[in-house]
């Protein structure tokens, strides 16, 4: 796959978003973990900085996510990495034929992406995992800047109803929000096809809200809608 221009302009805009100062309580509660550590991080230098998106420059399916989290992206520099959020979606996108490998732990472990790109609504990690309205908003700008290089993307798998809002503002043209549902999908209004899914927190998996099998068919289904496109040469 010829990611085309897309690969120069999506590591210009990683530098931006690692640079981005624009939330100072997300800022300083992101330098603060990452000064503090957990303890069974105590040897590890933590990134403590905003997260960029990671994945194939040529991307069809997008997932976002809501956040980093504060002892996982924050802490490793790569968003969904060290957590078990991150085994989850790992696990599911490297089932599914996106991902070389089922885990990823930190940012140097040898994990690719083929034909997805990972990203999410907010790149700091948030105070209980909560970003305030405002600083969403302020946020949105690099989530639209991703969109306009992903071009080839035609599956979108939000994570979440957070994430849901923040996709519907850069892509539903004005159109009323859908009810977010897990499972649930619909055509946008650009006719790429949305897959909603619960996210991957412990709040869902340890509860039973959502599980594996639940989880993979989400990943299912973008695969089975991407085999029936042809892959730009």
């Amino acid at each position: 796959m010829n990611p085309g221009p897309a690969g120069a302009g999506l590591e210009a805009l990683r530098q931006r978003i690692i640079a981005c100062d624009a939330c100072p309580r997300l800022r300083k509660h992101c330098a603060r973990v990452a000064r503090d550590k957990r303890r069974a991080y105590q040897d590890e230098d933590y990134w403590g900085k905003p997260i960029p998106g990671f994945g194939d420059p040529g991307a069809r399916l997008l997932v976002i996510g809501l956040a980093p989290a504060a002892h996982g992206a924050n802490r490793t520099g790569r968003i969904f990495t060290g957590d078990r959020s991150g085994d989850w979606l790992y696990r599911a996108l490297h089932k599914a034929g996106f991902a070389n490998q089922p885990g990823s732990t930190r940012r140097d472990d040898g994990l690719e992406l083929r034909d997805a790109w990972v990203s999410c609504v907010a790149r700091c990690a948030p105070p209980d995992n909560k970003p305030l309205p405002s600083e969403l908003s302020r946020c949105a700008r690099h989530l639209h800047q991703e969109l306009q290089l992903l071009a080839n993307v035609r599956v979108v798998v939000v994570l979440g109803q957070i994430a849901l809002h923040g996709l519907w503002e850069q892509l539903g043209h004005g159109r009323p929000r859908p009810r977010f549902g897990h499972g649930a999908e619909m055509v946008l209004p650009d006719d790429r096809l949305l897959l909603m899914s619960y996210h991957p927190s412990q709040q869902n998996t340890f509860t039973g809200r959502l599980t594996e099998p639940m989880f993979d068919a989400v990943f299912e289904r973008a695969s089975s809608q991407l085999r029936q496109i042809p892959v730009a040469p």
